[in-house]
């Protein structure tokens, strides 16, 4: 990687975002990238509009994306058991610059980027990959060379120039990856987990032991049934889901409050050691407390419940018991 931006000019006319695998732990790849070449490197930043000739890096433990000509970074769920990952950022470079996206696969373990890379690909954007004879770790471009219809196939000591004669339009393709989005409306697409929408779920599982539900119908009634033997009408299974719903986000709650009081008992303790470490544990508890906030009014607000009023609750059916 380092070879590879060090061989990129100071004048390239198009932004450069580049994901490691890295997990949460700490990085200093921007310093290493600037140190490689002319071009500038950073951790991007949530929410900063990217620009030419600049090198923006996944950070730790945080999905890059791009939309609409800004940084979006977010910790949704990891993709291939990492965060960063490469699939998040391919997918939104192929939703927001459709035909002028270029995705490059390096060497890497396993597969990682090669679904992201068919995105790019069905979008009309341009596909590289590493020549796998030519990587310390084939199997990333080499899953990307056999599942997807690549563009180009180099070895690493290649890969530079090609990218500047694409930048450049010089090899007869288009003009890739420009600073303003060249799809429509792609932030609209992009609002959920940094590029991806939610999928319906493959199954409802079971409120009470988690395991997973058959529908299945009883005359007029449908029902629900887990293997483990729990059962329920739709609307028994509408409240139980609901409670469960309302019990998991109280009980956040109920952590968010708890990790501001550390926080701040860790501010109150590092303030006489030092006060920029205080600070610190105050933003933190400031934060936690904020969100403890929004979730509870979350939680309180109006739900709808279709089941509301066709069944009456566990405890009214006691009641009805014992008065019998």
């Amino acid at each position: 990687m380092q070879f590879l931006v060090g061989a990129l000019p100071a004048t390239l006319s198009a932004p450069v975002m580049l994901v490691l695998h890295v997990g949460a732990y700490k990085s200093s790849l921007p310093a290493l990238l600037t140190a490689a070449g002319p071009l500038p490197a950073k951790h991007a930043e949530d929410g900063e509009s990217i620009g030419p000739g600049r090198i923006y890096v996944a950070p730790p433990d945080r999905h890059l994306t791009v939309v609409e000509g800004r940084v979006h970074l977010s910790r949704g769920p990891k993709e291939n058991c990492a965060r960063p990952a490469i699939d998040p950022l391919f997918r939104s470079a192929a939703e927001t610059y459709g035909s002028n996206a270029i995705g490059v696969i390096l060497t890497g373990n396993l597969n990682d980027g090669t679904l992201g890379l068919e995105q790019i690909k069905q979008h009309g954007g341009l596909t590289v990959a590493q020549d796998p004879e030519d990587a310390a770790h084939p199997d990333m471009p080499r899953s990307a060379a056999a599942h997807v219809s690549l563009d180009y196939c180099l070895p690493l000591a290649d890969i530079p120039k090609l990218l500047i004669k694409l930048v450049n339009g010089t090899d007869g393709k288009a003009v890739v990856m420009p600073i303003t989005p060249s799809q429509p409306r792609a932030a609209e697409k992009l609002i959920i987990s940094g590029g991806r929408t939610f999928e319906r779920p493959l199954t409802v599982t079971c409120p009470d032991c988690g395991g997973a539900l058959k529908r299945r119908k009883v005359g007029s009634i449908i029902k629900f049934d887990c293997h483990v033997g729990h059962t329920y009408t739709a609307e028994v299974m509408a409240s139980a889901q609901f409670e469960e719903l309302e019990k998991v986000m109280r009980a956040a709650v109920r952590f968010l409050n708890e990790r501001a009081e550390f926080c701040l008992q860790m501010a109150e303790h590092s303030q006489s050691v030092e006060a920029s470490i205080a600070s610190d544990w105050h933003a933190a508890s400031k934060q936690a407390l904020d969100r403890a906030y929004k979730l509870r009014d979350l939680v309180e607000q109006d739900w709808i419940t279709p089941e509301a009023g066709r069944i009456a609750s566990p405890h009214d059916h006691e009641l009805a018991a014992v008065s019998e």
